[in-house]
């Protein structure tokens, strides 16, 4: 057998992520790889701190890109803020939510978890009275934005609560970051992860972190070390901190942190408070063609996240079939439900470089055909 080239097909990405990227960021990553220590690549990455730092609304020193996924940077968050034998605070209304729980557990602590039910925003109510239950925990971790079923928990009404009995907060913007109103600094947001391919509009590969100076000085302060060598800050942050000379830490993802920094500046030009009304102004127009098709949303309005619309399949409807005449008729990528949402939802994403008038209906008239 030869194995020749290969050619993906042009889809539109309209799903849960990774959203579609564009010519800018593509053309930056064909751009000459240099030595991942060249002062060049060195003065490019010292921009792209700064650009998060803009994107997260933050003036963290500790602010980088973990050169992984965003599941990395969860666990960047969890393996340096998380040891043995600590309380965490987990607070569930999705699939992510879980998946906090697991980095805690695999860091040897014990989970406390407040749950909600899937496609509602987390209870304050809820956190405080388990805050109250368990003055010994030290950290409170929920998911801005839970991916798995398109709701937003208010971040700064958390953070809070958390703050008032003593409590660092962990906090998940992978589908929040760009897309929906986030201020670190503001909300005093201690430690917070995201990923490159949702609203950045970046390939998947990188995800962007920012950590306070309290939760640096806790990391500083450890009683054991990191379980992770390669997410160690300790470490991570001689190649990343300070200015000019960097030392070795691992080989950075070049060519990909080209495309971040593309994205990052295409956010910069436009605005962040402009990129957070396009989203939301998008989402209403969307909103309106599927009203008008009779299919309803999960989540209710005032929790509803404008990048990620998950909306209630029409009874008698295929939900595989469906999904699978769009991608192989129309070349558009919608998501399908998560756990117990599992042929209930759809999930249409509208992030980042995707999210625009032509795409919406696109989308709509292509659902109108199959249906």
């Amino acid at each position: 057998m030869t194995i020749t080239s290969f050619q993906p097909p042009q889809r539109v990405l309209m799903g849960p992520g990774p959203s579609d990227v564009s010519e800018r960021v593509l053309q930056a990553m064909a751009r000459p790889t240099v030595g991942h220590l060249d002062p060049s690549f060195i003065g490019m990455m010292d921009e792209v701190k700064a650009l998060l730092q803009y994107v997260f609304q933050t003036k963290n020193e500790l602010t980088f890109a973990v050169s992984a996924p965003g599941s990395a940077g969860m666990e960047c968050c969890f393996a340096n803020l998380v040891e043995c034998g600590d309380k965490v605070i987990v607070c569930q209304n999705g699939v992510f939510g879980g998946r906090m729980k697991e980095n805690v557990e695999r860091c040897g602590a014990t989970a406390i978890m407040v749950e909600d039910s899937w496609g509602s925003a987390v209870d304050p109510q809820k956190l405080e009275e388990a805050l109250k239950a368990h003055p010994d925990a030290g950290l409170v971790a929920f998911v801005h934005a839970e991916t798995s079923t398109g709701a937003q928990s208010d971040a700064k009404t958390l953070v809070e609560l958390a703050h008032k009995y003593d409590c660092l907060t962990i906090v998940d913007a992978v589908t929040s970051l760009a897309g929906t109103p986030l201020k670190v600094d503001e909300w005093d947001i201690d430690a917070i992860y995201s990923g490159s391919q949702k609203c950045l509009s970046a390939p998947p590969g990188l995800s962007p972190v920012s950590f306070s100076e309290r939760a640096a000085e806790k990391i500083r302060n450890r009683k054991s070390r990191v379980q992770s060598w390669f997410l160690d800050l300790n470490l991570v942050m001689g190649y990343w901190g300070g200015e000019g000379k960097r030392a070795y830490h691992h080989t950075a993802p070049v060519n990909c942190l080209y495309g971040l920094h593309e994205s990052l500046v295409m956010v910069q030009e436009e605005g962040l408070e402009n990129s957070w009304a396009r989203h939301q102004h998008n989402h209403m127009a969307l909103r309106q063609g599927l009203e008008q098709m009779g299919i309803g949303f999960l989540v209710s309005e005032q929790d509803r996240l404008p990048q990620l619309n998950t909306v209630y399949i029409p009874d008698g409807v295929d939900d595989a079939e469906v999904r699978t005449r769009l991608l192989t008729e129309f070349d558009l990528e919608i998501g399908a439900g998560l756990g117990g949402l599992a042929g209930k939802v759809w999930r249409i994403g509208l992030m980042g470089h995707a999210s625009n008038q032509k795409n919406i209906d696109y989308c709509l008239n292509s659902l109108k055909a199959v249906l």
